[in-house]
């Protein structure tokens, strides 16, 4: 399958391996082209950001898609790369990171705002309560687009109360559909095994974090026998909020100090 990897190269070539990002639930490789790819090459890594199956520019389609086709779709391109790369997963990416690293290694592993390693049964049950419409259109078009289709409901679920409307208007234009099948997995089809990752995980989260809020974030760095790092003043999608640059910055800090 044909799928599209955005990539940014460093001015000097580097003996660090790459960094691949996987993106969260509606998004695509684009929200980490924004912001994150330029910068890391800035600072002298070799990045890419992969838009999963049916997402950004890729082929296929979300419908239907499990978590283990996700899986697939990172262990793609990371066999493309000419090392195992770093992987860095935000949302529904950070899931696809710990179900990866159950089959695969990799030299470290970045959960940002991900999908706790017990699954998002508590989001669903907030989204019940919060949006008891949105869900009822879920199950009726089985397609997760309903908790996100319109600008408002984008800026109440990823981002700050002082981000720029303007910008989220534009992301919002980004985002896309989402497979219903993956809140099935995320649920209790297909949930993470931690025991049977060895890859060294840095956890963050988002002190304003809507989607996963800190105690969920604090539980999946216990679960994978670490601390979560989080961040004040920064909501959901970390990689474009204002103080994008931070997160990037504590991420190759991390990777610099184990040796990478």
């Amino acid at each position: 399958m044909k799928l599209e990897v955005i990539s940014e190269h460093p001015a000097q070539p580097s003996d660090a391996p790459p960094i691949l990002f996987v993106h969260g639930a509606w998004h695509g490789a684009w929200c980490w082209a924004e912001h994150f790819l330029p910068y890391c090459a800035a600072q002298g890594w070799e990045v890419h950001a992969l838009s999963l199956r049916g997402h950004g520019r890729s082929e296929g389609s979300v419908r239907w898609a499990s978590m283990q086709d996700y899986v697939a779709d990172m262990a793609q391109v990371a066999a493309t790369l000419r090392t195992m790369p770093v992987v860095v997963g935000h949302s529904m990416g950070g899931f696809v990171v710990q179900k990866y690293l159950e089959q695969f290694t990799a030299p470290a592993g970045v959960l940002m705002g991900s999908i706790p390693h017990f699954g998002s049964l508590p989001f669903l049950l907030r989204q019940i309560w919060g949006q008891p419409l949105a869900v009822l259109r879920i199950v009726l078009t089985l397609d997760l687009r309903p908790l996100v289709a319109t600008v408002e409901q984008s800026k109440r679920a990823f981002f700050s109360a002082d981000m720029p409307e303007e910008l989220i208007a534009l992301y919002h234009a980004r985002t896309g559909s989402e497979s219903f099948r993956i809140a099935l997995d995320a649920n209790f089809l297909d949930l993470p095994r931690p025991g049977r990752v060895q890859t060294p995980l840095l956890v963050m989260g988002a002190a304003n974090d809507r989607v996963f809020p800190v105690r969920e974030v604090e539980a999946t760095a216990r679960a994978y026998g670490t601390e979560a790092v989080i961040f004040p003043d920064i909501a959901h999608d970390m990689m474009l909020e204002r103080d994008w640059q931070a997160v990037a910055d504590h991420v190759l800090g991390w990777l610099k100090g184990r040796g990478l």
